[in-house]
């Protein structure tokens, strides 16, 4: 009697029950939540810290993951000429597509028109109620952005987590590895790629606790600021979802279809991740497994590195679409006339305003309060309008800066010949 043996090939997975994904797990918490906080309000208020709970812990590993991940993969590569092509192909392929995402704002939000009509009155808007973002937008600017990238101390980058300061020391860093010789940092590089490994074992057992997560900051947002805040606004939330939804599947999706993959494709690998932002609206939440996922999907482990740490402040597509989005729509509902010039001139303020995002809690809305600051055209008190929706717009606007750097790493991949091409066919496909 002859008995046959089925060899599962290499990485072969069984599919746990569907009850046991994350993806349904954070889904079903995100659901519970809303109808928590909707039904009961106060008890959703309290439901904040298992939210926000969750983002520190993410936050704890972010920047020894940066770190160990950009020095392994700059001291692997060896070739520091490489390093700076790979660095200005990224900043460029980012400047171009959140330009690209200003001028699809400034026409959508012009020809929607989801401010038109309301005549609002600033003196009726509480002035108290973002006085705090105001403070903190009169702190930026381009100058002190850019000192702000050197960090004081390496250690001050570490316990402030900082993922611009963590990124410059990581590259110096590795720089001065590479030139110490392979013998001598072969030590250094074993050791950062165990601790590498440890760190994402910390990041697999913190997102255990993502479905609670999605539970109570889904809660906190429904309780805090209601269903009724979005229908108030329902012109403007349909306006900027829609804004997004064009600006994945045709911008995004462009440059996926010329990079070779699919952005639909994408979206569903990349779904775990995407749904615990909607639900907790902070993008850092899924740094690590982002990385992570990048270099399974066959991209190049110093190409993703560099790309993806760096998109966290300079590739902010969903951003940028709603600070031009919420600033137009400001002047539009205070019956606050923009000439086209004006509007140009507040695309180029935009572009400069949208990357010192990085590192700022609640960034967009303190980059939205710097930019009416430094156009000086449109009422700053005006931002008031915006408030009780913003985190509703967070979660649109988190989602697409994510998908945008998922597609900038696999095309600057690609434009380097650094990607797997079967790796990522085979892992698009599940």
């Amino acid at each position: 009697m002859s008995t046959t043996v089925v060899i599962e090939p290499p990485g072969a997975r069984i599919r746990k029950p569907w009850y046991r994904q994350l993806t349904w797990q954070v889904l079903i918490g995100t659901v519970v939540g809303i109808a928590f906080g909707h039904f009961y309000p106060v008890a959703g208020n309290a439901m904040r810290p298992l939210g926000d709970g969750f983002i520190q812990a993410i936050r704890m590993v972010i920047a020894p993951v940066i770190f160990c991940t950009v020095v392994h993969g700059i001291a692997k590569m060896g070739d520091m000429k490489r390093v700076g092509r790979v660095a200005l192909k990224a900043l460029l392929y980012f400047e171009i597509v959140t330009s690209l995402a200003l001028a699809w704002a400034l026409v959508a939000v012009n020809v929607w028109r989801p401010g038109e009509g309301m005549h609002v009155n600033i003196a009726s808007l509480n002035a108290g109620a973002v006085k705090g973002f105001t403070d903190q937008a009169q702190q930026m600017g381009i100058a002190p952005f850019l000192l702000h990238i050197i960090p004081t101390s390496a250690v001050g980058a570490f316990a402030a987590g900082d993922i611009l300061q963590v990124l410059f020391f990581a590259v110096l860093f590795a720089f001065a590895l590479v030139m110490i010789g392979e013998e001598a940092g072969a030590p250094v590089v074993r050791l950062l790629d165990a601790v590498s490994k440890v760190m994402f074992k910390i990041v697999a057992i913190v997102m255990l606790a993502a479905p609670f997560a999605a539970f109570g900051a889904m809660a906190f947002t429904v309780g805090q600021f209601g269903i009724a805040s979005l229908v108030q606004l329902a012109m403007l939330l349909a306006e900027f979802y829609t804004v997004c939804f064009v600006f994945i599947f045709m911008v995004l999706g462009i440059a996926a279809r010329i990079a070779g993959f699919s952005v639909l494709r994408l979206i569903v690998y990349l779904r775990e991740e995407l749904l615990i932002i909607l639900a907790t609206t902070s993008s850092e939440t899924v740094l690590p497994q982002l990385m992570a996922k990048m270099e399974r999907a066959g991209c190049d482990e110093s190409v993703v590195g560099l790309v993806v740490p760096t998109g966290y402040s300079f590739n902010l597509d969903g951003t940028c679409l709603y600070l031009a989005t919420a600033a137009v729509f400001l002047a539009q509902a205070t019956d606050t006339p923009l000439s086209i010039w004006q509007q140009l001139s507040l695309m180029l303020v935009l572009l400069l305003t949208s990357k010192g995002a990085a590192g700022i809690a609640g960034a967009a809305f303190v980059v939205l309060a710097a930019t009416l600051a430094t156009a000086g055209t449109i009422p700053l008190g005006a931002i008031g309008l915006v408030l009780g929706i913003h985190r509703f717009m967070s979660m649109a606007l988190t989602f697409t800066n994510v998908v945008g750097n998922g597609v900038a790493t696999i095309v600057v991949c690609a434009w380097e010949n650094a990607l797997d091409r079967d790796r990522l066919r085979l892992a698009l496909k599940g």
